[in-house]
């Protein structure tokens, strides 16, 4: 059962019924709301899925904290593509004077974050980003399959409900020959497309680009588009002329393996291919499809979530 104010695009609109429902919890912070028990059992349930979806792959199951080394992040080239998105951590290295220094100007609500320094700590912009560094060497016969489940921080402040500054990603990571990498993102492609179609969403895919920052970062974007290197699904939550993109397929090409020097195992290049479900973004989308109240959902559906 649908939702007519479910199904009005009105961001205002939607984040409060979102808050009335109970579904998420404000806190103050712009795209940083907290989840509640239903919200996390819907998000939970669908990981769920396409853990059984994926299964046959037997793809490795790695997990990894939501910081990383400031020197990967340098690694990668985040910062020279993406640097409006990147958060870094800062931390306290004073001694008792400046401890107290500190303490003073925040009771007389004076800003104190010159007081902080960097440490080599950064936080995860990408899920796929831990994994690379753990592939070295000559790969075995065929190549490898990874799947993680990370939080990822961007920098987008919002007040938009899917446009969120922490999120969760279920990736996984294909490592191999580029004909093999290519024909497991397009089939997954494919896969993802039939999953998220099965659960009522009005999906559709298309070639996309990334957020390159910057003049430069235009003609990145036009290229990633030109040799298709990045697909999206797409689905009407927030605009029906905008949707939002809840999954996106990458290939890399040699990127991270020249940055981590791994080879396939007869010493050919290797390519790496990611996909990636937006956690969150996808149970938005299934609120928004279906409803506020799961228990109302479509049969068909909750047969799928809740087996």
């Amino acid at each position: 059962m649908q939702s007519t104010q479910s199904n009005t695009y009105d961001i205002d609109g939607f984040y409060a019924d979102l808050v009335r429902h109970g579904l998420i919890i404000p806190t103050g912070i712009q795209g940083g709301y907290g989840r509640s028990q239903v919200f996390e059992d819907i998000l939970r349930r669908f990981n769920d899925l396409v853990t059984r979806v994926a299964e046959p792959d037997g793809a490795e199951e790695m997990m990894f904290p939501p910081i990383l080394p400031r020197k990967l992040i340098e690694t990668v080239g985040y910062m020279d593509n993406f640097p409006q998105l990147a958060g870094s951590v800062h931390s306290f290295y004073g001694n008792d004077a400046k401890a107290r220094e500190l303490s003073a100007r925040i009771h007389a609500g004076e800003r104190w974050e010159d007081l902080l320094d960097i440490t080599e700590v950064m936080l995860t912009p990408a899920a796929c980003y831990p994994v690379y560094p753990t592939f070295s060497g000559l790969l075995p016969n065929g190549g490898r399959l990874v799947t993680v489940l990370n939080w990822v921080y961007r920098h987008e402040p919002s007040d938009e409900p899917t446009r969120l500054q922490a999120f969760r990603m279920r990736e996984f990571i294909r490592v191999g020959k580029p004909d093999e990498v290519v024909a497991w993102r397009d089939a997954w492609l494919q896969r993802g497309l039939t999953l998220l179609k099965g659960l009522g969403l009005p999906v559709q895919s298309d070639v996309a680009s990334d957020p390159f920052f910057g003049r430069a970062g235009k003609m990145m974007a036009a290229n990633q588009v030109d040799q298709r290197l990045k697909f999206e699904i797409l689905v009407p939550v927030i605009s029906a002329e905008k949707p939002t993109a809840i999954c996106s397929f990458n290939w890399h090409q040699d990127h991270f393996s020249a940055k981590f020097g791994f080879r396939n195992a007869d010493d050919s290049v290797a390519h790496t291919a990611c996909l990636g479900f937006g956690l969150e973004r996808v149970t938005l989308a299934l609120i928004k499809a279906h409803g506020f109240d799961p228990k109302t959902w479509p049969q068909e559906v909750r047969a799928q979530l809740w087996p």
